[in-house]
């Protein structure tokens, strides 16, 4: 052959193995923009509460979108990537044992907050047949508006003990 000849080209195979990694690797970049949340696991009766509440939920909370948390779960919602989130059918959280637990009340639903170190606020319902948690980020570590964006669907769909 000669310098000039023209070689014919070569179709690039990456066999099945390759294209399996590159598809996985896609995937998980996609879904790794959704922060994980851990789903809790409540009783037949919350969860069913807690279904409810997650078809009343806003679309948006203080302007940021709705964008649920992996893995997809009724019982887990979020809004601007995780800067709010919403957890429906967890614990009774033993701070609520404490009689200097502090709490606020936002549009007749009463919430327990809690401080934990490195985060923003954790508000967690009472007086619920299921408790429902919402964690903030620190930039709304002051701003009660979440709490009222929940209060309705919560007071609509998951009703008080009392």
């Amino acid at each position: 052959m000669t310098s000039s000849a023209r070689r014919p080209p070569r179709s690039i195979f990456l066999g099945p193995s390759a294209a399996v990694l590159v598809l996985a690797a896609a995937g998980c970049s996609l879904s790794d923009a959704r922060p994980p949340v851990p789903v809790p696991t409540p009783s037949a009766e919350a969860a069913a509460y807690c279904e409810a509440l997650d078809e009343a939920l806003p679309r948006t909370v203080l302007e940021q979108e709705r964008s649920d948390p992996s893995p997809d779960s009724e019982l887990t919602a979020g809004w601007g990537d995780g800067a709010i989130v919403l957890r429906c059918g967890v614990p009774r959280p033993a701070k609520m044992d404490d009689p200097q637990a502090q709490g606020v009340e936002a549009d007749g639903v009463q919430w327990m907050l809690e401080e934990p170190e490195g985060s923003g606020p954790r508000f967690t319902t009472t007086y619920r047949k299921a408790y429902v948690e919402v964690t903030l980020s620190s930039a709304y570590a002051h701003d009660m508006t979440p709490l009222a964006a929940f209060a309705g669907p919560v007071s609509k769909t998951v009703p008080s003990r009392f």
